[in-house]
């Protein structure tokens, strides 16, 4: 769903004043994000960061669920979304940004024992991500999951992956994150696979808030994409779901 510029004043004024509640975390937020970007100045240092301190207060939270009920019921929901928009078993899948396997313990148990490969940039959350597969009782799927300081992902095989999958991830990269992704997925992808992202979606200037949530148009990251071989769908359908984020498939274009 579009966004409006959450970046402007005028925004931020409107929201404080009907939401006086949120005033003292979010200046609580402000403080820390700025020693944080002090302390690690490359994006994917300060966002490890970001995640190592979210985590200490609650592994759920770090990745977006309010409360264990959202937590599962986001999960369920990429998992439904794929299940009805061609995941299969037998097929490998690829998650960027497993966090602490939300959606991935769903995915673990539907796939064939290691079909299922899982990355992220927080050794906090892939620590949380192994004790959710012990309490889910998914040893036996043996799993892959693997901390990366990039996306150019290049200990992975060539056309090896059915299905791509990055919930919330492009929502906190800056741009050329996402174009080093994208330089570098279809290498991973088989002829006929697909890449599903989500994204938050601006119709108005593109911007972040506090270099964690970077809204972006979609013709720009289709554009993205295009250059480097790569076709993108806007998801219609996702739109229906109780997600404030957008989605776009993406497959490689032929030759």
């Amino acid at each position: 769903m579009p966004s409006k510029d959450r970046s402007r004043l005028a925004f931020k004024v409107r929201y404080a004043a009907s939401h006086p509640q949120k005033i003292v975390p979010h200046a609580r937020r402000l403080a820390r994000d700025a020693v944080l970007r002090w302390k690690h100045p490359d994006h994917v240092s300060y966002y490890r960061a970001v995640m190592k301190s979210d985590a200490a207060r609650s592994d759920e939270a770090a990745v977006g669920g309010r409360t264990h009920q959202e937590w599962l019921s986001v999960g369920q929901m990429q998992f439904d979304y794929l299940i009805g928009h061609g995941l299969k078993p037998g097929m490998r899948m690829l998650e960027i940004g497993c966090g602490n396997l939300r959606a991935g313990r769903l995915f673990i148990d539907y796939l064939s024992p290691g079909d299922y490969y899982g990355i992220d940039i927080s050794p906090d959350i892939l620590l949380a991500a192994q004790r959710t597969l012990a309490s889910e009782g998914l040893q036996h799927k043996l799993p892959y999951l693997t901390l990366v300081t990039d996306l150019e992902l290049g200990f992975l095989p060539e056309e090896y992956f059915d299905v791509v999958h990055a919930h919330s991830v492009f929502s906190h990269s800056p741009l050329p994150v996402i174009e080093q992704c994208l330089a570098h997925i279809g290498r991973l992808m088989k002829p006929d696979a697909f890449f599903d992202f989500t994204f938050d979606r601006t119709e108005g200037t593109e911007h972040h808030v506090l270099h964690e949530d970077f809204y972006y148009r979609t013709e720009t990251l289709t554009k993205l994409a295009a250059g480097y071989g790569l076709a993108a769908r806007f998801m219609d359908d996702w739109e229906k779901l109780p997600h404030l984020q957008s989605k776009l498939r993406v497959t490689r274009q032929a030759c």
